[in-house]
């Protein structure tokens, strides 16, 4: 009786110590989440030359992300709300230092070495601004005015006037979206959308002229005709283009990529991951890769229309759409659609500040969610309550 006792009491623990574990996890973002991760770990091993290196580096960022994850995931939005300006100030000071200090490589200052690890402080922007934006504005959600968007567009400037001196502008242009994203959320009239949308298009000549660098238009014009000039500025895209196309429907196998293993692809596990995965896995890995993605771009809206508050909901849709944008826009640079710019594929790429900044984001959505299944959790105990009352 004793035995049988002890036996059920342990089994209570364990299903509290899960739940516990469980609660702020959702399962629809961890399953993706694990998806990716999996196949990303058969196929950096390919694309580094069947070697472990790389690897190992990513499991170790990836468990780091992972403890992060669930521990963000356990904080209120309210709570992370609190965090924003510093997080904000913390990630411009960061980029000024590399403007100062930062470490060159392939001709960008992108990077800090601190000694013990080398951080990109355009990465902490990616959730840094938003958070700023949707915290700024949640503050005057009752009366926001023409005012209150123009300081959120002057917010959003600054680090993306650094990130461009970089130079790195595929970066800027995102992060620049994600507090754009934010704004629009909260309610930005369309009347001013098409404004700003017509001011930029008269901009256009001023921006091709004196705004971009010699080598960004002629990755412009490259994205035109990358035939032009085959082994310079179109190699990169016509190698990725031809590692696609050879992979066919089926692909040729994993380990069987010919482009990959014999390094015409550039950057095959940072920004051109893509086309390696395309040639080992084909049309169908690529469909089945997007198909994920699409799940977690319909997940995190899906949180951020459930969510209470101007905070959560802007900040969750801002993310996501962050989020995916990122992955559109290496798709499309990688298959030749968009101009090469340097933006690694969400939790496939190798990086480790890329990956800690996708899973934090994840982690804030997975948040969100927790509040919104909380709040619920104790609408029905008072139901119940009453209900018992009566």
């Amino acid at each position: 009786m004793n035995k049988a006792k002890s036996t059920r009491e342990l089994q209570n623990k364990l299903q509290k110590a899960l739940h516990f574990i469980w609660q702020p996890i959702d399962a629809w973002l961890l399953y993706a989440m694990l998806a990716i991760y999996i196949m990303s770990m058969f196929l950096l091993y390919s694309a580094d030359g069947q070697t472990f290196g790389q690897l190992e580096n990513k499991t170790v960022h990836t468990v780091i992300g992972f403890i992060l994850l669930w521990i963000i995931a356990w904080q209120q939005p309210k709570t992370l709300s609190k965090f924003a300006l510093p997080i904000y100030i913390a990630g411009v000071l960061m980029l000024v230092g590399v403007e100062l200090f930062g470490i060159t490589v392939n001709g960008s200052t992108r990077w800090l070495d601190l000694g013990f690890t080398r951080i990109q402080p355009s990465e902490i922007m990616k959730i840094g601004l938003p958070m700023t934006i949707a915290w700024f504005l949640q503050r005057y959600e009752d009366r926001l005015c023409w005012f209150h968007y123009l300081a959120a567009l002057l917010i959003t400037a600054v680090p993306v006037t650094l990130i461009l001196k970089q130079p790195d502008l595929g970066t800027a242009v995102l992060i620049m979206a994600s507090g754009m994203f934010v704004i629009f959320f909260a309610g930005l009239p369309w009347k001013i959308i098409l404004l700003a949308l017509a001011g930029f298009a008269a901009s256009l000549p001023l921006i091709w002229n004196y705004g971009l660098h010699d080598y960004q238009r002629t990755r412009i014009l490259t994205l035109l005709d990358p035939t032009k000039d085959p082994l310079g500025a179109g190699y990169h895209i016509l190698q990725s283009m031809i590692a696609i196309g050879s992979g066919g429907v089926w692909g040729k196998g994993w380990l069987n990529g010919s482009q990959t293993h014999l390094d015409y692809i550039p950057e095959a596990t940072t920004d051109f991951i893509l086309a390696a995965y395309g040639e080992e896995f084909g049309l169908v890995g690529n469909l089945l890769l997007l198909l994920v993605y699409l799940l977690i771009l319909g997940r995190g809206l899906y949180i951020a229309a459930q969510a209470d508050s101007l905070y959560s909901r802007t900040l969750a849709a801002a993310l996501t759409m962050t989020f995916f944008c990122y992955a559109f826009v290496n798709m499309g640079m990688v298959s030749g659609i968009l101009p090469v710019v340097g933006v690694p594929l969400p939790l496939v790429s190798y990086g480790g500040t890329a990956t800690l900044s996708v899973m934090i984001i994840l982690a804030i959505l997975m948040g969100i969610s927790k509040e919104r299944k909380d709040q619920a959790q104790s609408q029905t105990e008072n139901n119940k309550e009453q209900f018992r009352n009566h």
